[in-house]
């Protein structure tokens, strides 16, 4: 676990930001400049909105119009989140008039899932981050977090997850929907290097699964992952595109892979 928590140090995460803004996928546009397409960014367990700013900004540059999903750090629990994201949702598709895509990075990723299962007609596409859908408290570390949290809210600190998030209806149904067919296109970015969210438990059978070699805290930073996500929304945005993504049959477990 020290190893791990050392390969997944923020402060060595950051040192890819120099990498990323040397890498021509930050300076070159795209060419359409993806015509104002609205994206809501959800960040992880334990993050903010400031954890997405370069690829936020990255977005901005090309033409899209972003929105942080405001939902503070990320520890509360996941139904009330799941509103929140939802409500942001909504106020984002009427200041864009349009669809709007929804990206989240680990946990985050997993709630964008949970409101996209739940508004699809507001969703253009999903994009999920190193997100652990299939096992969301896989990892003993994340478990052990989320039981402190769990007891901290029955010692009475509000804002936190509980325990009927971890065992009870809340976890039941979140897990439920966290399986459902999706109906709306999504990729889902995972990595063997990460040490946070095991990356078979980021396959979602019912989106595009691309690898990329990346740490966890270091995904929103990598040149690979925005390479293959601007190509993404490059065919969701095309006039011609007309994949929904409704279907109750899992993909191919095939993968792609950025190397």
């Amino acid at each position: 676990m020290i190893r791990s928590a050392a390969h997944e140090n923020v402060l060595r995460a950051a040192m890819g930001i120099p990498r990323l803004l040397r890498h021509p996928v930050w300076t070159d546009t795209w060419p359409d400049r993806r015509g104002g397409l609205g994206v809501v960014l959800v960040p992880g367990f334990g993050s903010g909105d400031v954890s997405l700013t370069l690829i936020a900004k990255w977005l901005r540059s090309n033409g899209c119009r972003t929105a942080g999903a405001h939902i503070g750090l990320n520890v509360g629990c996941t139904g009330d989140l799941v509103d929140r994201v939802e409500r942001r949702l909504e106020q984002h598709v009427a200041v864009t008039g349009d669809q709007v895509v929804l990206l989240g990075h680990s946990r985050g990723g997993g709630l964008a899932r949970l409101v996209a299962v739940r508004r699809p007609e507001l969703v253009r596409g999903l994009v999920m981050m190193g997100s652990p859908v299939l096992d969301p408290l896989g990892n003993p570390g994340v478990l052990r977090a989320a039981r402190l949290l769990a007891r901290l809210s029955s010692a009475g600190l509000p804002g936190m997850l509980d325990e009927d998030c971890l065992t009870g209806s809340c976890y039941r149904e979140n897990m439920a929907s966290l399986a459902a067919p999706l109906r709306v296109p999504a990729i889902a970015f995972f990595s063997r290097r990460d040490a946070i969210a095991p990356w078979r438990s980021c396959l979602d059978p019912f989106a595009k699964c691309v690898e990329i070699r990346s740490t966890h805290t270091g995904m929103a930073l990598d040149p690979d992952l925005y390479h293959a996500l601007g190509l993404c929304l490059e065919q969701w945005t095309a006039s011609d595109f007309t994949d929904t993504g409704e279907t109750d049959e899992p993909n191919s477990p095939a993968v792609s892979r950025w190397s």
